[in-house]
């Protein structure tokens, strides 16, 4: 469950760099997530991709790429997007 409400927030990142940038379709992007840990269980990336894939369906990130490394520290960076 907090994979799924991180990986929101990720694609509310993604979607807000997409309308400031003018984009009409968000085709990638690499993801840094660090150890997060909420209510004692840390997220993780697979289910935070799988999360991000689900919600974007019906939006102009639909059937993007999404690339997660797993870094050190305890937050997520979002790296780069890539769209037309």
């Amino acid at each position: 469950m907090h994979d799924l409400h991180e990986a929101d927030k990720i694609l509310k990142v993604i979607l807000d760099y997409a309308q400031k940038n003018n984009l009409k379709k968000v085709t990638k992007a690499v993801i840094d997530i660090g150890s997060i840990t909420e209510h004692g269980e840390e997220l993780l990336p697979a289910n935070v991709q799988f999360n991000i894939i689900m919600l974007a369906q019906g939006t102009i990130a639909e059937n993007l790429e999404i690339i997660i490394n797993k870094t050190h520290g305890d937050s997520w960076v979002l790296k780069e997007i890539e769209g037309e």
